[in-house]
């Protein structure tokens, strides 16, 4: 199964699909050239494949891509940010 996550910014939130089957989702604020990540949810039955943290990737190589600093207030795009670092530069109001 192939995992693909798209911009939806009529909805506010990125997609991810797998084999065009809706499995989870990452909704955002966009605001004066910042964007919030506000909440990751991945629907029933398919946790624990990653989509979670593809979502959230996906989320902060878009903010990069749009020269957008990133507000974290997902938990789970919070904890996905300890262990990625490098992601930190673009990051504000990280606790």
């Amino acid at each position: 199964m192939s995992l693909v996550i798209v911009d939806v910014p009529e909805r506010s939130r990125y997609e991810a699909h797998l084999d065009d089957v809706p499995v989870g989702i990452l909704e955002y604020v966009v605001k004066r050239e910042r964007v919030a990540l506000v909440h990751t949810e991945v629907f029933a039955g398919y946790e624990g494949r990653g989509i979670a943290a593809g979502l959230a990737r996906f989320a902060l190589d878009d903010a990069r891509r749009r020269e957008l600093r990133v507000i974290p207030s997902c938990p789970y795009v919070k904890r996905y940010l300890e262990t990625h670092p490098a992601d930190h530069d673009i990051v504000v109001g990280l606790s």
